[in-house]
C-alpha cells in the first residue's frame, strides 16, 4: 500500500514498506523507482528479516518535485523516509542512490548503518575520448523536450553501453515510455554524483558504520570509485561479490546486507 511523507521543502514523498524487523529504507539509482526498477523485489527479498522501506525519488513514480533542484534536498526526502520509519532505520542505496546514501549520510541524516553498492563515482563523461558536461548536456536535451535523446546518452555515453542499447529499447515500447517518463530526473543524479568524482573530504565526515560493495565482473573504473569511498569513509568494511555485474542479484546481496546491519 502507497504511504506518504513530506519532505522539508514540502514535497510529498511517496513510500511502501513490506516485512517485520529492523527498519531499512533502500534508495534506488537513476531512472529507477517503486514500479520500475529491483528495489521492490529485493525488499520482498529481505521482508523475513527487515521491515523493508523503498520509496519514489522526487520527480518520479508517485512523488512531487518541487523546483528548483539541489542534492540537499534529495538527503531531505532520504530523511523523511527514515522519520516515517522511526528515526533510525538501516540504509542501502544502489548505484547514484548509493551515492546520495553516502552523501546524506555525510551531511548529518541520521540512520543506524550505511551500505552501498558501485556508487558510479567513476570519473568525468567523456564521448570518444573528450571530456563532456554531461549536467549541461542532458538540461539542453530536456529544455529541447529530447528525453528519448536523454536517455540514450545516459545509456551509452554515460553508462557506457553499446551504441544499439536504445534502438533495443525502442522494441520495448512499455520499457521506453518508463524511461522517458523519469529522463528529467538525469540531471539530478548528474548533479548529486559530484561530477562523478569521489567527495573524499565529504565522505571523511561519515560518522555511521558504513559497508560499499563492488561487483567482481566490475568494470576498472568502478573498481577504483569504490575503493576510492572505501578509502574515505572512515573505518568502511569493503566487500567484492564474486561474479556480480552493476546488476546485483537479491541473492548474491542480501546476505552481505543481512550480515553487516545484524553486525
Amino acid at each position: 500500500m502507497t504511504e506518504f511523507t513530506t519532505s522539508q521543502d514540502g514535497t510529498r514523498i511517496a513510500y511502501e514498506k513490506v516485512g517485520t524487523g529492523p527498519a531499512l529504507v533502500l534508495v534506488d539509482g537513476a531512472m529507477c523507482y517503486r514500479d520500475f526498477g529491483p528495489c521492490r523485489s529485493l525488499a520482498e527479498h529481505l521482508a523475513g528479516e527487515f521491515t523493508v522501506y523503498f520509496y519514489d525519488r522526487r520527480g518520479r513514480g508517485e512523488s512531487g518535485d518541487t523546483a528548483p533542484y539541489a542534492p540537499e534536498r534529495e538527503y531531505e526526502d532520504l530523511a523523511a523516509i527514515i522519520g516515517a520509519a522511526g528515526g533510525n532505520a538501516f540504509v542501502a542505496g544502489f548505484s547514484s542512490g548509493g551515492g546520495l546514501a553516502l552523501r546524506a549520510a555525510a551531511h548529518g541524516v541520521t540512520m543506524r548503518a550505511l551500505a552501498s553498492y558501485e556508487a558510479p563515482f567513476v570519473g568525468q563523461v567523456t564521448v570518444k575520448g573528450k571530456p563532456v558536461d554531461a549536467l549541461a548536456v542532458l538540461k539542453s536535451k530536456l529544455a529541447a523536450g529530447e528525453r528519448g535523446g536523454m536517455v540514450s546518452f545516459f545509456m551509452v555515453d554515460m553508462v557506457g553501453g553499446p551504441w544499439f542499447l536504445p534502438l533495443m529499447m525502442r522494441l520495448m515500447p512499455k520499457v521506453h515510455r518508463q524511461l522517458q517518463a523519469v529522463a528529467h530526473t538525469l540531471p539530478y543524479d548528474t548533479e548529486l554524483m559530484n561530477d562523478f568524482t569521489v567527495p573524499s573530504s565529504e565522505l571523511a565526515g561519515i560518522r555511521v558504520p558504513t559497508l560499499v560493495m563492488v561487483g567482481g565482473k566490475a568494470k576498472p573504473n568502478m573498481v577504483a570509485a569504490v575503493r576510492g569511498v572505501a578509502d574515505a569513509v572512515p573505518g568502511a568494511v569493503h566487500e567484492v561479490l564474486p561474479g556480480q555485474t552493476h546488476q546485483v542479484s537479491n541473492d548474491a546481496i542480501a546476505p552481505h546486507l543481512r550480515s553487516f546491519f545484524a553486525s
